[in-house]
C-alpha cells in the first residue's frame, strides 16, 4: 500500500517513539479493521506488536486520499488483551 503521513501523524509517531516499521507492519497485516464512528473515509488498523510486550498499535488511516493517508497512530490500551 502507497501512504504518506499528515504532519500530526509524524509528530505524534515521533513524539511517541514509535518506529515507522510498526505503523507499515499493522496497515500492511492488520489483525482487526473497524471503521470510524464519526468519519467513513477513516479505517482503523491495529495489531499486537511483539516487540514491545504485545501492545496493541492503532493506526487511523485516510483511505479516500491518494496515496493513503496516515492521519495518527498509537499504543491504545483500551484494546490491551482483547486481540
Amino acid at each position: 500500500m502507497i501512504f504518506e503521513f499528515t504532519k500530526h501523524a509524524s509528530e505524534v509517531i515521533s513524539e511517541r517513539g514509535i518506529p515507522v516499521e510498526f505503523v507499515e507492519r499493522v496497515i500492511s497485516g492488520p489483525e482487526l479493521t473497524l471503521q470510524d464512528a464519526g468519519d467513513p473515509d477513516l479505517i482503523h488498523y491495529l495489531s499486537k506488536i511483539g516487540e514491545h510486550d504485545g501492545r496493541v498499535l492503532r493506526v487511523i488511516v485516510n483511505i479516500k486520499s491518494s496515496p493513503v493517508r496516515i492521519v495518527t497512530a498509537y499504543f491504545d490500551r483500551s484494546m490491551r488483551g482483547r486481540l
